[in-house]
């Protein structure tokens, strides 16, 4: 739900389909969205805790694609692909996510990148074709609290080149 100027809550046609997860990272904002641009970074970082990912095709360009593999911690391969809808450097990023091209399921997510002080904010808003599609991805797939572990790791990569960049 979305307040107005007048305090009366608003709700917005896809509210019922959405999640929004967002946190404050101490780096840059052109480092964090570098960060989602190489495919050097991304292998590094992506995914909830104790997934790896394994790319096998990447094009960062609107239409473009990255076709990858998510292994989860019990060892089940998750095979995900994402085309890049919109790329507006270094303040946002749209996407379409599925599990291949074809998916009739796939999401869309827009990211933004916002500076706060020497910090970025980082919001990720994922929107479901369905309620039931994203209540299925909540509650069956865990997706808040994979993203909120997603954006952690981000993170902690990029604090990490960030002190390092520090030291050296």
């Amino acid at each position: 739900m979305r307040a107005t100027g007048r305090g009366a809550p608003v709700e917005s046609a896809t509210d019922d389909r959405e999640i929004v997860i967002s946190r404050v990272i101490d780096a840059p904002r052109e480092l964090v969205f570098e960060a989602f641009t190489e495919v050097r970074h991304l292998s590094r970082w992506w995914g909830p805790d104790g997934f790896t990912t394994t790319t096998r095709a990447f094009e960062f360009r609107v239409g473009g694609a990255w076709d990858f593999v998510m292994r989860g911690p019990d060892g089940t391969d998750y095979q995900e692909w994402i085309s890049w809808t919109e790329i507006d450097p270094p303040e946002r990023i749209a996407l379409l996510h599925g599990e291949s091209r074809d998916d009739p399921n796939a999401f869309e997510s827009t990211l933004t990148f916002a500076p706060v002080g020497a910090a970025t904010r980082i919001e990720m808003r994922t929107v479901f074709p369905t309620k039931e599609l994203r209540d299925e991805a909540v509650e069956k797939y865990h997706a808040v609290e994979g993203g909120r572990q997603t954006l952690g790791n981000l993170a902690a990569y990029v604090t990490e080149i960030v002190r390092k960049g520090a030291e050296g």
